[in-house]
């Protein structure tokens, strides 16, 4: 299909207006993150009535807060997960494609301490290779010492004795999903943030639609329709638990979240635009060094976590494990002082019945689809990765279960998102964010006001106009933690953008932005566990 390639304006009036207006859907989805979000955009491709809510901000959650890979899964050809390293390896071919200003390859290193880890860890590596085909985005080669070096000028030269070159992905998370929303929308779907699904509306023993509440009106409004999708990630056992107490039933525990923390350090700690890679921590983890957005990630940890929090705190322990692991392998070791932002995301990890969860590790990262006996179909695990293949999987599954009319697949298998340009992509993602991050939609964010006036960290006026106009943005952390990614890269820094960031957006919207609110979460993001 063809979209517009002019942005669409999300002013929130004109979207409850139609939400009120078309009471009655194909497709209802609860959650705003990459599943939902990718749910959205393959239903309205197919021809489908389609509304999404969402309780906060698109990707507030654990879509806003990955490790920024686009991959095929390393560990889980180490695991045996053929199937799985496939599949994604397709769908990491697809998301290139599609969004190339916000998802591009990036090599990554894996350095050898001993003389078998080359050999060893390479032919892993050429097994990848062999999978993606003519999928691959580059060859792995074995690099000698000087070759690493040059690579990886700061890796820890003691004991160095090689190492393993391969390709994967990187990408903007928060971006991308406000692109897979803005993209649905342009394909027909109503798409809302901060609308809180309140319950489920059951009729004869069947799931027959959803209550909403706007969250800043305290309207509320009843959407029918004729399949309801939850999607709601590592929260989705809330509105399972829901649906079995109308019908009568009783469900067991399908997610186990697992915690994974990243720390921000600046890009003079890596120095390069490889990534780093280590397959096998003292504790049997892997840790990355990736640059991204001028800034370098170190992670990621995987702690199970019991509790559900909206903005999850790392544990001392995990703090301590990346610094401590990344002194072994990179020549100056990062310190508490380094850290320019730690922020946490929780994983929704598969439990099976049999399993309390507590060794996230044996828990599967594959995705799974359930429809219950009234007809509430929940999605939940995977990874961004395959989200377009996880959409793909929860429509065939509504078809199954006669909840949806078959209609033709594959609709976004070459679905350009929006702000894709047509040409070349020259940028690259682990470069410091500006003008590049909109892609074609550069063009028309530098005809709003305030195009030659910077706050801070490349963000402009305009930029914050267009986050609000165009993007859904409400508050000042919607800007600033991912419409603009200055919370994820320096908190202090997105701390001194807050009060011109919060004057721009009451402008826009004639609200509260929750300035306060914002600056006590970057408060936060900057501050490590005692």
């Amino acid at each position: 299909m063809t979209l517009s390639t002019t942005p669409s304006p999300t002013l929130r009036a004109d979207l409850l207006e139609r939400l009120a207006s078309s009471p009655s859907y194909d497709l209802v989805i609860v959650g705003g993150g990459a599943t939902g979000l990718g749910v959205a955009l393959d239903a309205a491709a197919r021809g489908f009535r389609v509304a999404l809510v969402e309780a906060f901000d698109f990707a507030k959650g654990t879509s806003s807060r990955a490790t920024k890979l686009v991959h095929g899964g390393v560990r889980y050809l180490a695991q045996g997960n053929i199937a799985l390293v496939r599949e994604a390896l397709h769908e990491r071919t697809t998301l290139l494609h599609n969004a190339p200003h916000l998802a591009q390859p990036l090599p990554f290193v894996m350095p050898s301490y001993h003389c078998w880890e080359t050999p060893f860890y390479g032919i892993g590596l050429k097994m990848y290779d062999a999978l993606a085909g003519k999928a691959g985005l580059g060859a792995t080669e074995f690099l000698g010492r000087g070759r690493t070096l040059e690579c990886l000028p700061s890796v820890r030269q003691e004991g160095l004795k090689g190492s393993v070159k391969y390709w994967d992905g990187q990408f903007d998370d928060a971006r991308l999903a406000l692109a897979l929303a803005r993209t649905a929308a342009r394909a027909g779907a109503i798409v809302l943030n901060y609308m809180e699904a309140t319950s489920l509306i059951h009729e004869n023993g069947r799931v027959a639609g959803v209550v909403c509440r706007d969250t800043e009106s305290g309207q509320s409004m009843t959407l029918r329709s004729r399949c309801v999708v939850n999607a709601t990630g590592v929260w989705v056992d809330a509105l399972r638990e829901q649906d079995a107490q109308a019908t009568g039933r009783a469900v067991s525990a399908l997610v186990a979240p697992s915690q994974g923390v990243h720390l921000v350090v600046d890009r003079e700690f890596l120095a390069s635009d490889h990534a780093l890679m280590v397959p096998k921590t003292a504790d049997g983890r892997v840790l990355f060094a990736v640059p991204w957005l001028g800034k370098v990630i170190l992670g990621t940890t995987d702690t199970p976590r019991h509790d559900l929090a909206r903005e999850p705190t790392p544990f001392p322990d995990e703090v301590a494990f990346i610094l401590s692991e990344s002194a072994r392998y990179l020549r100056r070791a990062p310190l508490p002082a380094d850290v320019r932002s730690v922020w946490v995301g929780l994983r929704p990890l598969v439990k099976p019945q049999d399993e309390n969860g507590d060794n996230t590790k044996s828990l599967s990262r594959e995705h799974t689809v359930l429809a219950s006996r009234s007809g509430l179909v929940t999605v939940t695990g995977g990874k961004w990765t395959t989200y377009r293949a996880m959409a793909e999987d929860v429509l065939q599954k509504c078809v199954e279960s006669g909840l949806l009319a078959r209609r033709q697949g594959g609709a976004t298998n070459d679905l350009p998102l929006v702000g894709a340009p047509a040409g070349r992509v020259v940028h690259r993602m682990c470069d410091a964010p500006g003008w590049h991050s909109y892609g074609s939609d550069a063009a028309f964010v530098r005809q709003l006001p305030g195009v030659a006036a910077e706050l801070d960290m490349g963000l402009t006026e305009a930029m914050v106009r267009f986050a609000v106009r165009n993007e859904y943005a409400r508050t000042v952390e919607d800007v600033l933690a991912r419409r603009w990614r200055a919370l994820f890269l320096d908190a202090r820094r997105a701390q001194g953008m807050a009060a011109r960031v919060a004057e721009i957006v009451a402008q826009e919207t004639g609200r509260d932005p929750q300035q306060v609110a914002f600056e006590q979460l970057a408060q936060q993001y900057a501050t490590l566990p005692a």
